[in-house]
Parts: structure tokens; sequence; C-alpha cells
């Protein structure tokens, strides 16, 4: 990666990639979270893509993943021509990728562009197959955007061209089969419409799929058969007994986003009924709306909702990234936010295992609160997951070595009370303490600005600590504070020490993203587990040989 390194500090010596995530309602609704820039965006991936043109197969691939991990985004745009070249160039890798981010990654737009440029393959019969086979699992409104980055669609007020000159017969033939197989389920056809009508619909006329008779009355003739739960829906509109509809509620499990808008006013049996009906996850997504309309307020209310909390911990449908942008949305008191950030911690717990000796050295110098706060954070994310030694240290002109007495945020916010920002920047003063006290880790997660102006020396106090320890950790540069630039990264290149950045630009809910970074193997190790990941099948052979 020194090439991408090197040359990036002569074209752009912020070296900056904002990045920014974003919660999804239940309908597919985008809500950013973070601010971006993105023309700085559109402008590293041009500084990327013409690079890469020069660079060796692993330096181009491990590039790609540098870009794809560390710069979470919501608009597409940016990645389109990144990934038409990754594509043209080294398709093998691009489809192997596509299917290891879709498994691990956690940005849903990145996701569905890999599943539009593996259903749209010209590469090879097996990669379309894979993703019309992804393309399967996902909820009706992330198909839709699928088909809409295959046709084109509108990002804001602009229009983001499609990624094929028209939609191949295999990405409509994956949509018929989609559409049949939740026709063929009556019940589960119907969650779908209470979730996603305007999307199932778009997907049926926009490709002029004939709708079966069932998706034909419910969706086009507003006219659900008797018994059905959009039937239901109908008279719980119009019930006027709170009892009767708290139950037709209940058994019929309809959506509290649904129901709030069937109801003009909700009883708290009615809340009560709904919370009973609600996924943890659909819980944690409405949670804003839930303290609205006083359900933190009333105590029997509020046990409904932590023992959803509570279940959030073990059920695998829950994102840990929204639990936070949950507790920033919602406004929620300081015990409740506790116990929902509790669920997204233990949902990383459960995904991700740091199997190497791990320090995390943080910069406290003059102007370096942001570094202080983001290293909180990288701290309660990762101490509950290093199965070996985590040492935390900050520094200034001098190293302080940092324990906490539980690995949550409350309990590291505790440990680094008095840790204030001021002084000169050493950033060797870490690396010089642990070599002293023979401290051995295999990698070092360095929260800076990368400004540095004082004795020890980074790249001189891993030399020594290399001679010592025999060995020379890894390093992981969050970049932070207005001032970033390269300079460490630069110095480690010229030393040959091997280094990966992670830009952080304001949005604390993207700070997870580290996890492929610091889990596992390093980036090689990484490229070789992309690399064996095996192509999913499509189910379904009739439609899929129809297509071809």
């Amino acid at each position: 990666m020194g090439w991408l390194r090197a040359h990036a500090a002569t074209d752009n010596p912020g070296n900056d990639l904002p990045s920014v995530e974003h919660s999804e309602t239940e309908d597919g609704t985008s809500v950013a979270i973070g601010c971006d820039n993105k023309e700085q965006v559109s402008y590293m991936f041009d500084n990327l893509i013409q690079l890469s043109r020069t660079a060796s197969e692993q330096d181009f691939r491990l590039a790609i993943l540098n870009a794809v991990i560390c710069t979470p985004h919501r608009q597409i745009a940016p990645f389109i021509p990144l990934f038409n070249l990754v594509n043209e160039r080294d398709p093998r890798f691009f489809g192997q990728l596509a299917v290891w981010y879709y498994r691990n990654g956690g940005v849903h737009d990145l996701k569905q562009l890999f599943i539009a440029y593996l259903a749209t393959s010209k590469f090879s019969d097996e990669y379309r197959e894979a993703g019309i086979a992804l393309m399967q699992e996902l909820p009706p409104y992330q198909v839709e955007r699928v088909l809409g980055i295959v046709k084109g669609h509108t990002e804001g007020k602009a229009f983001v061209p499609g990624i094929a000159q028209s939609v191949p017969r295999c990405v409509r033939t994956g949509v018929e089969e989609y559409l049949r197989k939740r026709e063929r389920d009556t019940e589960a056809f119907d969650n779908a419409v209470l979730h996603a009508r305007k999307q199932l619909k778009s997907l049926y006329a926009s490709l002029r799929i004939k709708p079966g008779d069932y998706a034909q009355k419910v969706l086009f003739d507003n006219d659900p058969p008797e018994g059905s739960r959009l039937r239901v829906l109908k008279e719980l509109a119009a019930a006027k007994d709170p009892t009767a509809q708290a139950r037709l509620i209940v058994e019929n499990r309809i959506p509290y986003r649904v129901a709030i808008s069937a109801i003009k006013q909700l009883t708290p049996s009615m809340i009560a009924a709904l919370v009973s009906a609600m996924t943890p996850q659909e819980v944690i997504n409405n949670l804003a709306s839930l303290k609205k309309r006083g359900v933190m307020d009333n105590a029997d209310l509020r046990k409904l909702v932590e023992a959803k909390l509570e279940s959030g911990k073990t059920d695998k449908r829950v994102s840990a990234l929204k639990t936070r942008e949950a507790v920033k949305a919602a406004g929620l008191d300081a015990d409740m936010a506790a116990k929902v950030t509790s669920v997204g911690d233990q949902q990383i717990k459960s995904k991700a295992r740091i199997q190497r000796p791990t320090a995390l050295h943080i910069d406290k110098s003059g102007s370096m609160t942001v570094a202080i706060d983001v290293g909180k954070q990288i701290a309660a994310i990762v101490a509950p997951i290093c199965e070996k030694e985590l040492y935390v240290h900050a520094f200034d002109t001098m190293a302080y070595e940092i324990t906490a007495k539980g690995a949550e945020l409350s309990h590291w916010e505790a440990a680094f009370k008095g840790i204030n920002a001021g002084g000169g920047t050493a950033c060797g003063a870490g690396v010089e303490m642990m070599r002293r006290k023979q401290q051995f880790v295999e990698q070092i997660i360095m929260v800076t600005d990368q400004g540095e102006n004082q004795n020890p020396r980074l790249v001189p106090s891993l030399q020594a600590y290399s001679n010592d320890m025999h060995f020379t950790p890894h390093i992981i540069i969050v970049n932070v504070g207005a001032g970033k630039d390269n300079t460490l990264e630069r110095a480690l290149d010229q030393a040959g020490m091997s280094c990966d950045t992670f830009t952080f630009s304001g949005d604390y809910y993207s700070l997870p993203s580290l996890l492929p970074m610091i889990a596992g193997g390093d980036r090689t190790q990484l490229l070789l587990e992309i690399m064996s990941v095996p192509l999913p099948e499509r189910k379904s052979k009739t439609l899929a040989a129809a297509a071809r």
C-alpha cells in the first residue's frame, strides 16, 4: 500500500476520506446522520483510479479493499467509476469481494451496488447467478434499489445513469422469481405489502411483470381477500373499541408504523400490543416514535421495551450500527441509552473476535479532544471482543496507561477521567512505555491527527521495540481532527513498516467499520479469505435456466 500513500500525499495532503452512515426505516427510507463532502470523496476515488492502473495485482486489490472498508458513504454515485474499473480489470476479485462484502459489510447501499454489478456481470454465468441468488435474500425496498442501480436512479436532485444499457433478461427473471416466491405464500406476501407496498408495485410495473391473482387484488385492486392481514388493517381503522383494536394488532402482528397510521388515537393497551408484536430491531428503529408517545414515562410500557432490547442481544437480525444511531436520534435518558448501547455491544461481540495482542494509543496533545472522545468509543468497541491482551495509553510528550474496570463505554469514560487535551506530541511515547514494560502486541491502533513534533517519535520507537521484542506491530491509524494529514503514514512507509488508515470525519457511528481492519489477520490474509468465499447458488433452477 506504500505506492498509494506516497501518491496520495502528493495529490491530496489531507488524504481525507469523509464518511457517513445512515439509518433506514422499515420502508427503506434513508436518513443521513452525518455530513459529508461528496466532491471530496469523488476526487479521492478518481485519484485512486488513476493510480490503480499502474499498480501490481496485490497492491491494486489491497487499495480497493481499503476504499470499500474505510469509506462508508450514503451516495453510491462516487463508487460507480471505481467499481467499473475493478470489474473490468480484475473481475474475479470483484465477484469474490462482492459476495464477501454482502456477508460481512455494514453499508446497505454498497451491498445493493455489489449485487447489481454481480447480477449484470459479463464475466461468467456463475457471477450472474450469485447476484440473483443474493437478491432473493433482500427485502422488497432493497430489490427495488438494485433495479434502480441497473436502470438508473435519482440521488437527491441528480440522476445517476444505470450501470447497464438495459435490464438484462436474467435480472428481470430474477425479480419475477422473487415476486412469485412471495406470491406462493400469502402470509409472507401480506407482510411484504404491509412494509413495502409502493416498492412492490414498482417492481411489477417497471418490469411489466403480470401479478398473480392474489397480488392483483391486494396491490392493484385494493381488495384484499377476507381473512388476510391487509383486510384486517381495514377492520382496524374502522374499529372504535381500543380493546378490539389491540386484539387485532396482536392476533395479526400488524407492524408498528402501519398501525399508527391507521389508528387516530393510541391508548396504552394498544401501544403494549404493538410493542409485543414488534421484533427487537423494530423497537430499536422506532425508539424516537415510542418516546414521543410517552412510552418511556410509563413504567409498564418501558419494561416491555426493555424486555425487547434484552432479547435483541441474541437476535441475529439486529444491526449493531443501528443501535448507536437510535440512541442519538431518540434523545433517550442515560439508563435507556445504556441498555440500547449494550445491545449493539453484544451484537459486536457475537460477530467479531480480536485474536491478536493489541494496543490502543490515543493522542491527548493540544487540540486533540476529539481524539480522546474517539479513543473512548474505540476502547468500548474493542475491549469486549479482545481475546488477547489490550493495552490502552494516552500520550502527549509522555504516555499514560489507562485501565478500565469494565468493557462498557461508561467504564472507559470513568477510566479517562482527568485525561485532557494539552501539551506536545510524541507519537512514540506509548511504544516506548510498552518496550520498557515488555508488553508484546501485534497491532497498534493510533488515534491521532499525525502531527508529530516531539521525541520519542513513532518510527524510531517502533524500530527499538522491534529489536527488543523481535516483532514489528502493524499500525492502524485513525485519522482525526481538523488538521489531520499523513505525516506518520509517509514516515512508516519510508521505513518499510505496514500501516492502514481509517479517516474519522465526525460520525461516531461509523467506528464499528474499523472491525474488519482490527479483527483476524492482516490485509493479505483478508484477501485470501475473500478469494475463498463460496459463491451462492439460486435455489430455483427452472427460472434460472429460462433466463439464459
